[in-house]
C-alpha cells in the first residue's frame, strides 16, 4: 500500500491520523511498520536500526529529550555542555508570527517553527524585499499551542511541546548560494559517533550519501539520491566529532547535525527518530549494521520513566 497516494497532501495525511488517535501506540508503530517498510516489526528483541528506533519512542523517557526537540530551548542545552559558540545567530523568538518585527528583521533569514522536524516549517528568506509576508503569516499560524501526543510517528519527545518561531541567521553556500549549505548528520550511540550522513543541494535537488568516520563512502542509498559528485573530507572532521560525542553522550542514540561553513562549526538540530524509523536503506544491511551500536539492553522502561 502506498499511503501518499490515498492521501496526496501532509494535511490528508494529519487528518487521517487524528482519526486514529484512538489507537494505542505499540499497535500504530506496528501498522504504520508495515505500511511503509512492507514488513513485521520486532519490538521484543529489536535488531534493526529502524526497528529500535520504534522501541525508542516507545520506551525511552528521559525529560532531556523534550529540551533538546524543541528549536528554541536546545540552545540553552547547547551552551550547558560548553558550545554556545557553535550556535547559529539568534534574531528572535515569537510566540505567535503576529508577534514579529519584520522591519526589525535583516535581508536575510531563517525562520522556522520550534516543534518542526524533519525539514518541516521552515522558510528561507533570502531577500526581505521580495518576501510575502501576509503568506508567511498564513504558513506560521499555528493551531493550538501545544503539539498533539497521539498523532504521527508517536514520537514520545515532542509531546506537548510548546509551539513558537525562532528566526536565525541565514548560513550561506558562497560557492553555490541558491544550494544551500551541507548538513553532517552523525549517528551517535551513547556519544560515540559511527556515521556521518551528508547532505547536499537541498534547494536545487536534494542529494544524500553516507560515510564512516574515516571518510569512507559506504554507498548507501535512502530516501532521496547518492551524491553526484566527490565531497571532500572537512578538514575540520575530528572537531566535528568532538562536538558530536559532547552533544550526544547523554543519550543511546541520538543523530547530531552540524553545519560547517568557512571551516567553522555550526550547529543544526539533535534527532532522536530520523526518519520517524521509517527509511529503507540499500543494502539492506545497514539497517542491521546502524542497529548494532544501539544499545537497549541496560535501558529497562521501568527505570527510564525518572531518567
Amino acid at each position: 500500500m502506498n499511503y501518499k497516494k490515498l492521501f496526496k497532501t501532509s494535511n490528508d495525511r494529519a487528518k487521517m491520523l487524528r482519526k486514529l488517535r484512538f489507537v494505542p501506540d505499540k499497535l500504530m508503530l506496528r501498522m504504520q511498520y508495515r505500511i511503509k517498510l512492507h514488513r513485521g516489526l520486532h519490538l521484543r528483541k529489536p535488531v534493526r536500526f529502524t526497528e529500535k528506533l520504534q522501541w525508542y519512542k516507545l520506551h525511552y523517557r528521559n525529560p532531556v529529550m523534550r529540551e533538546c526537540v524543541d528549536k528554541y530551548a536546545v540552545r540553552e542545552y547547547v551552551k550547558s555542555k560548553g558550545l554556545e559558540d557553535t550556535l547559529v545567530r539568534l534574531y528572535g523568538r515569537y510566540d505567535s508570527v503576529d508577534d514579529i518585527d519584520w522591519d526589525a528583521l535583516p535581508n536575510s533569514f531563517v525562520m522556522k517553527t520550534t516543534h518542526g522536524g524533519g525539514g518541516l516549517s521552515v522558510a528561507i528568506c533570502r531577500d526581505k524585499a521580495t518576501l510575502d509576508i501576509e503568506r508567511m503569516k498564513r504558513r506560521f499560524r499555528f493551531n493550538g499551542t501545544e503539539v498533539e501526543s497521539d498523532i504521527g510517528g508517536r514520537e514520545w519527545a515532542y509531546y506537548g511541546i510548546k509551539k513558537a518561531i525562532v528566526i536565525e541567521e541565514l548560513l550561506v553556500n558562497e560557492q553555490d548560494p541558491e544550494a544551500g549549505v551541507n548538513d553532517y548528520k552523525l549517528l551517535c550511540y551513547g556519544g560515540k559517533p559511527e556515521y556521518i550522513i551528508v547532505d547536499v543541494d537541498r534547494y536545487i535537488g536534494h542529494k544524500r550519501n553516507f560515510y564512516d568516520t574515516d571518510w569512507n563512502d559506504l554507498h548507501i542509498t535512502s530516501d532521496c539520491p547518492a551524491i553526484d559528485r566527490k565531497i571532500e573530507k572537512p578538514g575540520n572532521l575530528e572537531e566535528m566529532l568532538r562536538v558530536a560525542s559532547i552533544l550526544s553522550k547523554d543519550f543511546p542514540f541520538v543523530r547530531v547535525d552540524l553545519y560547517n561553513v568557512g571551516g567553522r562549526i555550526y550547529f543544526g538540530e539533535l534527532t532522536f527518530y530520523p526518519w520517524s524509523g521509517y527509511v529503507q536503506f540499500d543494502p539492506d544491511k545497514y539497517d542491521f549494521d546502524f542497529g548494532k551500536e544501539f544499545e537497549l539492553r541496560k535501558y529497562r522502561p521501568d527505570e527510564i520513566q525518572t531518567r
